[in-house]
Parts: C-alpha cells; sequence; structure tokens
C-alpha cells in the first residue's frame, strides 16, 4: 500500500526516506464496502447516549462514498518529509521538518487513539515557520511526528512489551538518531501518557514537557474514580473531604468519562475480538468516533452541515488512515499493552507545562497540576477547544506551544 525508497545496503539504525501510494483498487474497494453497509434500526432516543447517531452515521458515509477524496490529504502528507526507521525490531515512521530559523527547538509531538500524524497537520506550519503565521523567529521549532507503532504508517508489534514506556525509550532513541541533543516534547491521549513517561524517565536531552491531557489526578482519588467504570458504584459519594469546588468537578467530569468509556475498556480486555473494524468502514469509522461526548457533538455537527473545529474532511482523512492501512486492531492493542492508569499523577521531575481546553476529558485543576509537576513553568486554561486541540484550534495550540516553551529555549 505504500512505496518505501531504501538505501542500497541498510543497517536497523538507518533513517529511509518514505512516501504513501494507496492503490485506486483499495480505493474502489473502500467504497464498495461502505455502499454495500448494512445498517442498524435508528436509535430509540434523540440524543447521543446510546452512541453515534445513525443520521450521523449515515451522513458520513454517503460524504465517504460519494464525495470524499483521498488523494488530498494523501498529497498533503507526501509533500511533507516523511521516514522510517528500525527501532527494537520495528519500523517506525514519523515526520520530520526543520525549521529553517537558526536556533529552532526540537519538539516530539505524540498523538493518540483514535488520532494519527492527521492529528498535527495543522500545526506544522505555524511551529517550523512561526514569522508566517504571527509569531517570532526565535519561537520556531524543529517537528518531529512520529506513528505511535501499531498506528499509521508504523510497524504492527507481533508480540508483547510495546507499551507507553517502552515508546517514550522509543522516542528518545528517535530524537537521539536524529541528531538532536537537547529537545523537548508534547502529547494528548496516548501521547499524555507517553510524554509524561519521558518525564518520568528523564533522558539527559530532555528539557521539559507539555499536555493537554494532564496526567495528575491523585493517586488514592483515581482509584475511586476507577470503581465507577461499570456504572454500578458511585465513588462521587465516596469522595475525601477538603476538596475544592474544582477539585470536585474534576471528579464529577471523570466519572462522567469513565462510564462512557465501554470502548477503552473493550480495547483493554480484548482486542483481538474486534475484528469487524478490519472488515468494514463504516464500523471502524463509528467506533472511531465515539471517543468522548464533546468530540461526538462536534463531529455530529460537521457532519449536519455545521462545521466547527473540524471538517467532514479532516475526520475522514484520519478514518481513511486507519482504514487504508488496516490499523484499527493493532491500535487497540496499546490499550492491552498499557498497565498505567490514564490519568493519575506519574512522578514527572522535569519542567512541565499544562494548557487546559475546556472540552477535554479531565479539568485539571491547578492543585493538582502543581502537586503533579513540581516543576510546573506553565499552566494556562483556554476559552475553546477539547480532547483533540492540535486538530482542533491549531492556532492557539501553536500559541500555547510557544509560550510554554520559552523559558526552555
Amino acid at each position: 500500500m505504500a512505496v518505501k525508497t531504501m538505501t542500497p545496503t541498510r543497517t536497523t539504525t538507518d533513517i529511509r526516506p518514505f512516501r504513501i501510494e494507496v492503490p485506486e483498487e483499495d480505493l474502489r474497494d473502500l467504497r464498495r464496502r461502505i455502499a454495500a453497509t448494512r445498517w442498524p434500526e435508528r436509535q430509540t432516543v434523540d440524543d447521543q447516549s446510546q452512541g453515534v447517531p445513525l443520521e450521523t452515521s449515515q451522513a458520513m458515509a454517503r460524504y465517504w462514498e460519494k464525495e470524499y477524496d483521498w488523494r488530498g490529504v494523501e498529497a498533503r502528507l507526501n509533500d511533507l518529509p516523511n521516514f522510517v526507521t528500525e527501532i527494537d525490531g520495528l519500523d517506525i515512521h514519523f515526520i520530520h521538518v526543520r525549521s529553517r530559523h537558526e536556533g529552532a527547538l526540537p519538539l516530539v509531538v505524540t498523538h493518540g487513539w483514535p488520532g494519527s500524524v492527521i492529528e498535527q497537520l495543522k500545526i506544522i506550519g505555524p511551529l517550523t515557520d512561526p514569522t508566517s503565521y504571527g509569531g517570532s523567529a526565535s519561537d520556531a521549532f524543529h517537528l518531529v511526528i512520529p506513528s505511535m507503532p501499531g498506528y499509521g504508517f508504523s510497524g504492527k508489534p507481533d508480540k508483547p512489551g510495546w507499551d507507553p514506556e517502552h515508546i517514550a525509550r522509543a522516542w528518545t532513541e528517535l530524537m537521539r538518531r536524529l541528531g538532536y541533543h537537547r529537545f523537548v516534547a508534547q502529547g494528548g491521549d496516548w501521547g499524555a501518557l507517553i510524554t509524561d513517561m519521558l518525564g518520568v524517565q528523564a533522558p539527559p536531552e530532555l528539557a521539559g514537557i507539555h499536555t493537554n491531557m494532564p496526567c495528575v489526578v491523585p493517586p488514592e482519588i483515581d482509584a475511586l474514580m476507577q470503581r465507577g467504570i461499570t456504572g454500578v458504584n458511585n465513588p462521587l459519594a465516596e469522595l475525601p473531604a477538603g476538596l475544592s469546588a474544582e477539585e470536585r468537578a474534576a471528579c464529577e467530569r471523570l466519572d462522567f468519562f469513565w462510564k462512557h468509556s465501554a470502548y477503552a475498556l473493550i480495547m483493554t480486555t480484548r482486542p483481538q475480538t474486534l475484528a469487524a473494524l478490519a472488515d468494514s468502514p463504516v464500523g471502524l469509522a463509528t467506533f472511531m468516533l465515539d471517543h468522548d461526548a464533546a468530540s461526538l457533538e462536534l463531529i455530529c455537527a460537521a457532519f449536519a452541515g455545521r462545521p466547527g473545529g473540524l471538517s467532514r474532511d479532516d475526520i475522514l482523512d484520519n478514518v481513511s488512515l486507519y482504514w487504508l492501512t488496516n490499523t484499527g486492531v493493532s491500535s487497540a492493542r496499546l490499550y492491552a499493552q498499557n498497565k498505567l492508569s490514564f490519568f493519575a499523577a506519574k512522578g514527572v521531575r522535569v519542567p512541565a507545562a499544562v494548557s487546559q481546553f475546556p472540552d477535554e476529558i479531565l479539568l485539571a485543576p491547578r492543585s493538582w497540576a502543581e502537586r503533579a509537576y513540581p516543576n510546573l513553568i506553565h499552566y494556562h486554561k483556554l476559552d475553546r477547544g477539547g480532547h483533540f486541540a492540535a486538530w482542533e484550534q491549531p492556532q492557539l495550540f501553536a500559541e500555547e506551544m510557544r509560550t510554554a516553551f520559552r523559558s526552555l529555549r
């Protein structure tokens, strides 16, 4: 599906140019499968409480089959410097854009699920060429955007072991291999865990981290909140006394998420059972769209003709990448590999920055952020944006990166 350009003689540390070329037959097959979808009946409610509404799924499918053009995003990707290198026996794909500005700070940005490098395409220009986007040359970054193992154009692990700690170590090796002796790291969703683990591992080259999904929940509260996953327990009734209004609101937001996170539980316990994600593009898409309530609302609006931070093409660029690389199941296995809590504080000691977007899964109080990140160099609450911050609000996100890391230059 993708053509790799390799040197005639190769070692495992080689960095090889990479080009994406999807055969036309794969795109025809995608459209045929969408047209052949067998639909369920409509949901019995008039909201999103039962999952992705049928009308959203069908509007998405019509556009995907009849109007969507993969070649547009394929060309955008191929206009960027794409590479592959082997780390610990696995091919790792990454985009590497160096700034033209002298003194640019190297930055590795990690996506999450159901994300990909597609999430970061809008921030490449503002971060690497800030003077063209209202910024200063002194705020420029050299940008490295890897695809996580099992995601996108990276290799698919065929044995256990590629957990967030392993990926973090691989990112350090990648940055060293690129010749960066000092760098910073950023992430959201899985990228937040991986970036936090970089902060825990604290390689000597790492100057600091930034997260837009901060892992800050005190361990005792985190354990309590996870008891609400099944919906049987009410952890809010057992919260310790003395929490501030902001801390209690964070617990309420987290309780809502855990009660609506069945997708994560399935991938954590039975990823191989999700074989349908490799067989049905509409099945894959609806599973991916139902990540969190605020993002689903944004997506429903886009397919109803009310685009906000994400357009129909944005959404289908990402879903199509998963379909064309057949990574619905391989990406899910990361949930089974992980042994860390998503939201609990990890013990980061390096300089850390937090950007709190209002529609994120967890609203992280500053009090928790200061405990989780003792060397907190930036904490900012924004007025718009959600879980896929770089994708939804690229200008705000770029401004946060410039501000957050300015003191580390």
